[in-house]
């Protein structure tokens, strides 16, 4: 008897995907964007996903940085 499981956010945002569905979307993404602006697109979406990583970092570095400023101040 298999276990149960729940999916995930992106279970239920997405899903189970196969091939077919994947090329009805990318038909359907041609014939929106065009096929010259696709690439750019990736690009632009690609380059949101890392500007989004890096400052996701860089507020991480910062709130751990703060305790030490903090602990510093109050001796």
């Amino acid at each position: 008897m298999p276990l149960p499981t729940t999916p995930g956010f992106f279970g239920l945002l997405i899903p189970n995907l196969g091939v077919n569905e994947l090329l009805i979307i990318l038909v359907i993404a041609v014939l929106i964007f065009g096929g010259k602006k696709i690439p750019e697109v990736a690009k632009g979406l690609g380059q949101g996903i890392r500007q989004f990583k890096d400052s996701v970092k860089a507020g991480e570095e910062d709130s751990a940085k703060k305790p030490e400023s903090e602990a510093k101040s109050s001796t």
